[in-house]
């Protein structure tokens, strides 16, 4: 028997493990669905049936209850509870920031770094929404050609800050940001650190290093939450070490797993949001030489960050489990 507990199975992120897991349809038999206290008793249509939701407690976990949990529920709650959970033989995958830079627990993107997720103490994590569409083209990089440098620009959707940002946006409030997201763009996502970067950049710069495996990889980034509700965007600039030709990295992306590449600048062909939202794979366009560098790239990425860049990276996570299993 395959047991699974989904944590913060209300929220925007535990509503698409359901979604995701409802459209994959794994070989799992029972489902148990969590939240806070404000949420216990929720009726929650899955899978053809209607669940409760539980409260999320200390005894969850208890009697080794659980094979598998997806966690998306804050990293205060993950410290304390997904403890509790790998304590009790049940294996986390957990979405939020609490153990991405645990040195002992895997961070993991399936297309990218899969085998890794099976030497671990019951907790593996899920990378931050903006990491995770980005190493997967730069992973194909570096293997054939060897990052030197890379430059990360991104534009981020408001449903990355949950649904008090969605509400910020549909309503024209400043609940969720320090401004008003109609009309701006906010060069500004989570707290600001003393070296002046914010900690969404510290987040894609680090995060990127540990999965790539490449600890003193030159990395720079800066993070803006735009007015819009799905997907981010990403402009990202590349030194490779080696000498290429454009059509060879196109078609390098094109048929790597994971990538679907929309470059036609003829015809007005590149990745937008509108396109993107609702899919899992990582979408790449404006693929061009940058003349002002050596070896140089640029690229447009774009994927949903509910999805591949949150619930549906942990289901596939999970998938490879089972199946490895």
């Amino acid at each position: 028997m395959i047991n699974v507990a989904i944590v913060g199975a209300t929220g925007v992120v535990g509503e698409t493990f359901l979604r995701v897991l409802e459209e994959k349809n794994l070989d799992i038999d029972n489902y148990v669905l969590m939240a806070s206290k404000k949420s216990k008793g929720k009726k929650v249509k899955f899978m053809n049936k209607d669940y409760i939701v539980e409260e999320l407690t200390e005894d969850s976990f208890s009697n080794n209850r659980f094979n598998y949990a997806l966690f998306s529920a804050g990293a205060s709650t993950a410290q304390k509870y997904a403890r509790i959970a790998a304590q009790n033989g049940c294996i986390v995958i957990d979405n939020s920031s609490c153990f991405r830079m645990d040195k002992s627990v895997p961070l993991i993107v399936p297309q990218v770094n899969m085998e890794d997720a099976y030497e671990h103490l019951n907790i593996i994590s899920n990378p931050n929404c903006s990491t995770i569409q980005a190493v997967v083209p730069l992973k194909v990089l570096d293997d054939k050609y060897r990052l030197k440098r890379v430059i990360y620009s991104t534009y981020q959707a408001v449903s990355g800050a949950g649904k008090k940002g969605i509400d910020d946006l549909d309503n024209n409030t400043a609940c969720k940001f320090p401004y008003p997201i109609v009309d701006n763009c906010l060069p500004h996502i989570d707290v600001f650190l003393d070296n002046g970067y914010t900690k969404e950049e510290m987040k894609m710069i680090e995060e990127t290093r540990k999965i790539l495996k490449r600890p003193k990889l030159p990395i720079t980034a800066t993070c803006v939450r735009v007015p819009v509700h799905n997907c981010h965007c990403e402009s990202i600039t590349v030194e490779l070490e080696y000498d290429f030709k454009i059509d060879d990295i196109k078609k390098l992306l094109n048929n790597s797993n994971g990538i679907i590449v929309l470059d036609d600048p003829n015809r007005q062909i590149y990745p937008i949001n509108t396109f993107v939202s609702g899919t899992d794979e990582v979408y790449i366009g404006r693929i061009r030489r940058d003349y002002s560098v050596e070896n140089g790239i640029n690229f447009w990425c774009v994927a949903d960050n509910i999805r591949k860049g949150a619930a549906s990276n942990a289901v596939e996570i999970l998938e490879n489990l089972l199946a490895k299993k």
